[in-house]
């Protein structure tokens, strides 16, 4: 993993002539914040002769009442974009969600997510992320479908409180979720058995097949929704 965050000097110039600060005057913005660089290490970062370092970028993006991900000139989707878009260092995040510095460090770098369900929650948390959001940056995507599947095709109560850790949301919120998604895949079952019984032409059966698999792949977006739109009084 680069020591440099991404960044992008067009941006970063476009974002001081829009509030009309002379490199002299953006610099000295910068030093009211806490943060001493000369005006040559800011032409450097707006020439793209030399990136700036986190503290660096967070600092030109309070001082230019900028975005961080504008001056990054990206969308956060990555464990560390999302970091840096709250103006996170690794080590005060790490110290916020009670996970040792080392450990957090290499769950950005290794694309891997070991933290505990506490840490996950702090985490969502300190980063503004929803439920479907968190899973895409901790890598989690593929555990929620997995889950779900096994869910709505058998016993859908033991998997209420797997789930409800993995998103943070409460268990009597999951179980209202599944309880309403096996219900309806019981029903794709109950159609194919009664046309399968009543020999009905196999283009109806493969109807109904397809339908099902839809619905199986739509099935994580199906949940948080039920998640979300029923949360608890």
């Amino acid at each position: 993993m680069s020591s440099h965050p991404p960044f992008s000097p067009v941006q970063a110039r476009a974002a001081r002539l829009r509030i009309g600060l002379t490199p002299e005057q953006a610099v000295a913005a910068m030093a009211q914040l806490g943060l001493h660089r000369p005006v040559q290490a800011l032409l450097a970062w707006e020439s793209g002769a030399l990136p700036p370092s986190e503290t660096e970028l967070f600092a030109l993006a309070d001082a230019l009442w900028c975005p961080v991900p504008v001056l990054m000139d990206l969308t956060p989707r990555s464990l560390r974009e999302h970091r840096l878009a709250r103006q996170f260092t690794a080590e005060r995040l790490a110290r916020r969600i009670g996970m040792d510095p080392h450990d957090y460090a290499r769950a950005e770098s290794e694309h891997r997510w070991r933290g505990t369900d506490r840490q996950t929650m702090l985490l969502a948390d300190a980063l503004g992320l929803e439920s479907e959001e968190l899973l895409g940056v901790i890598g989690r995507a593929g555990a929620l479908d997995g889950l779900l599947r096994q869910a709505v095709e058998g016993r859908w109560k033991q998997h209420t409180g797997p789930l409800a850790r993995l998103v943070g949301a409460p268990e009597r919120t999951v179980a209202r979720a599944l309880r309403t998604l096996h219900q309806e895949y019981a029903r794709f079952n109950e159609r194919y058995m009664g046309h399968l019984v009543a020999r009905s032409d196999q283009a109806r059966l493969k109807e109904i097949a397809a339908e099902r698999t839809e619905w199986l792949n739509a099935l994580p977006d199906r949940f948080l929704r039920l998640v979300g739109h029923d949360a608890p009084h």
